[in-house]
């Protein structure tokens, strides 16, 4: 859902620069004018030496009992959805380091980059696997896994999830002592040139 989010916010900020900016340049150079498009004339930005916004519209609402709840009311949700957001992108960081059982009643620090990349070899020694990137996200206490898989064309994503997750993501939760590893395995197949018969 996370990613979601992220694609709508930045689709719609960049939209929204994209036409403030298109719109600035074509006051700033006097398009309208120059093409002959009329501007309403209730419209304060006529050309490149008018103002945005004139005194009377800065002023239009101001004497109106409703008009300074709405304005902090919106900046105020507008800085609560920031703060969400902006924690949102915090909490689902990259693990920096991982414990591990070491199997005397002790754990040791490992980097998760070190188990990232044992877990990645292991996942590319299965059968039908090409590539594989695993990305352990969340916290030390509770950990979980992001997998992508590229997987050849003849293997069968299901028996692939299957041994993934009976033997490297298996072993990768006993090697934590966790009681559970929750994974999110994302499948892509390799492209290939379709057999020729002749």
């Amino acid at each position: 859902m996370l990613r979601t989010v992220n694609r709508v916010v930045l689709t719609l900020a960049g939209l929204a620069l994209v036409a403030v900016g298109g719109v600035v340049l074509a006051m700033a150079a006097d398009l309208p004018s120059r093409l002959g498009v009329g501007l309403p004339t209730n419209w304060s930005w006529q050309g490149p030496d008018s103002t945005v916004l004139s005194r009377a519209d800065r002023l239009h609402w101001q004497g109106e009992s409703w008009w300074w709840p709405v304005v902090i009311g919106a900046l105020a949700l507008l800085v609560v959805l920031a703060l969400w957001w902006l924690l949102a992108q915090l909490r689902r960081r990259r693990l920096g380091t991982l414990g591990v059982d070491t199997g005397d009643g002790q754990s040791a620090r490992l980097r998760a980059g070190a188990v990232e990349d044992v877990l990645t070899a292991e996942a590319e020694s299965l059968p039908g696997v090409e590539r594989a990137r695993f990305t352990l996200v969340g916290r030390r206490a509770g950990p979980a896994a992001r997998v992508g898989l590229l997987i050849a064309p003849q293997a069968r994503p299901r028996d692939v999830v299957h041994t993934l997750r009976d033997r490297t993501l298996e072993n990768a939760r006993v090697s934590a002592g966790a009681e559970e590893l929750p994974a999110e395995i994302r499948l892509r197949a390799t492209r290939h040139a379709a057999d020729r018969v002749n």
